[in-house]
């Protein structure tokens, strides 16, 4: 199997948006031999490619989500859980509002999450 179909795969059968460093290892146990580097290449290549999405957050490693279909993302301040959330589109507003042509945008909303709140509630 071609390093770009593993890597894929594995991905697709990722529970949530892994980092490289959590795919390489996952890779890593069907393919021994791999680097981490080539795990690196080749998300880039799907990216490119439009096959999977690369999900930048400040000061974190950046995670790759397999969904396509458009939605955005709701990110914990405090673990760094990322969440798939459906808003809608907001190109058409977006064009209005704006009075120009958008061709992608990306939508992260950060919030602080129950889990890392309840001790807050206990505290209290």
């Amino acid at each position: 199997m071609r390093y770009r179909e593993l890597i894929l795969q594995q991905l697709r059968q990722f529970d949530g948006h892994p980092t490289a460093e959590q795919l390489y290892l996952r890779v890593k146990e069907v393919q021994p031999g791999i680097a981490m580097a080539t795990v690196y290449n080749n998300l880039s290549a799907l990216v490119q490619d439009g096959q999977i999405r690369r999900v930048r957050i400040p000061d974190q490693a950046d995670r790759y989500d397999k969904t396509m279909t458009p939605h955005d993302h709701l990110i914990c301040d405090r673990c760094g859980r990322l969440t798939d959330i459906q808003l809608g589109n907001f190109s058409q507003a977006l064009e209005e509002t704006l009075g120009i042509q958008v061709s992608s945008y990306e939508l992260s909303v950060h919030y602080v999450c129950p889990d890392c709140r309840e001790p807050e509630r206990e505290s209290a």
